[in-house]
């Protein structure tokens, strides 16, 4: 006799009920392993090496980028905890240095080895790290010589363009290492001639004509430029007392750690002296009278020129100006073509930070090299 379904009914059910939990179980199963598989394949993150941040950023673009960043952080858009210094002296020291604006965290892991050219080594080397500031994800990593290198070239002829004389007619920079023919290049990128000079004659030929400079006859004739821009190791004084002229800027960019100077107090007593950054500055780095100038007062004030007149009392925090407040016009620049400007640099995260972003841009028209984490 045939099965009524209604005879059934109550297996049917039980039938439908297990489907369905068959079905749920299956659907979760399906969302955690694309889940599972989604967390398991790799992280395509763009590598610059030194050679491909060159092609990614040239000094026009990186002046632009450094100005910007300057501007954000007066502005307090962007921010950046104190730099770490790990040292390893005599030979050197450890440094790292985070910033975040722009949407992003950078952290640069850097060295500083001023002994190393002489066994055929780089002085600066590292890793910069870009982050996505909303998720923690990385975006990019680069060399870090490079960042370093077009970042302090940038922001000493952002400073010298901002501080110095209009008609100013001479430049030059004195250190053809790495980070000075930076400085030079950017210069001739900005459209002015520049002269180069080393303690090393050969060096700063071999520089001077790969990238189209000059060689300075003397030092001297270097030291008395309109504009002057200083990157040596910052272990002896360039800039003694009466040395700057009327009119003249420096831009101070060799100073940049604990026990380093290329100005003496004395001279710094008489000039007007704007930082980067005060306290990374202050207290291991360059001020003065006629315009003092920092990138930042915090990182100037102890690790740049300006630490040594402020542990002799001849300087203090109302003596200098940040170059950021002079960009968005809260403090005063150069206020006659008699003043003498110094700007003493330590370096800051946040050129890093810009340089890298810029490069950043670059990645998908480069076809950088890809790293596989």
């Amino acid at each position: 006799m045939p099965t009524r379904v209604a005879d059934r009914w109550p297996e049917l059910q039980a039938a439908a009920a297990t489907s369905r939990a068959v079905i749920g179980i299956a659907q979760r199963m399906s969302r955690n392993l694309t889940h599972s598989v989604a967390l398991r394949l790799p992280a395509m993150v763009p590598f610059f090496p030194a050679s491909q941040v060159v092609n990614a950023v040239s000094p026009e673009r990186a002046v632009e980028a450094v100005r910007d960043a300057f501007v954000a952080y007066a502005q307090g858009e962007w921010t950046m905890p104190p730099k770490v210094y790990v040292p390893a002296y005599p030979a050197g020291d450890f440094r790292a240095m985070p910033a975040l604006g722009g949407g992003h965290a950078l952290l640069k892991w850097v060295t500083s080895f001023p002994g190393n050219p002489a066994r055929g080594l780089p002085t600066v080397t590292g890793l910069v790290l870009l982050s996505d500031a909303s998720d923690g994800s990385l975006r990019a990593a680069l060399d870090a010589g490079a960042v370093t290198a077009l970042r302090t070239g940038a922001a000493a002829i952002v400073a010298a363009e901002e501080l110095g004389r209009r008609d100013a007619q001479t430049a030059a920079v004195i250190g053809a290492g790495v980070n000075g023919r930076a400085a030079a290049k950017t210069f001739l990128a900005r459209g002015r001639d520049v002269a180069l000079w080393d303690v090393d004659d050969e060096r700063a030929r071999a520089a001077a004509d790969e990238i189209g400079a000059r060689v300075a006859g003397s030092r001297q004739e270097a030291l008395a430029a309109d504009l002057l821009v200083t990157v040596t190791p910052g272990h002896e004084i360039l800039l003694a007392e009466g040395s700057l002229g009327a009119g003249q800027h420096v831009s101070l960019m060799g100073a940049d750690g604990p026990g380093k100077a290329e100005i003496s107090v004395e001279e710094l007593a008489r000039v007007r002296i704007f930082c980067d950054d005060w306290e990374q500055v202050g207290p291991n780095g360059t001020p003065g009278r006629g315009r003092i100038y920092a990138d930042d007062w915090e990182q100037a004030s102890h690790n740049g020129d300006l630490v040594h007149a402020v542990e002799a009392g001849v300087l203090a925090r109302d003596d200098v100006a940040q170059l950021g407040d002079v960009l968005i016009s809260t403090v005063e620049g150069r206020q006659s073509d008699r003043d003498i400007t110094i700007f003493d640099s330590t370096g800051l995260a946040i050129q890093d930070l810009a340089i890298a972003l810029a490069a950043l841009e670059r990645a998908e028209d480069l076809d950088v090299l890809q790293l596989d984490l």
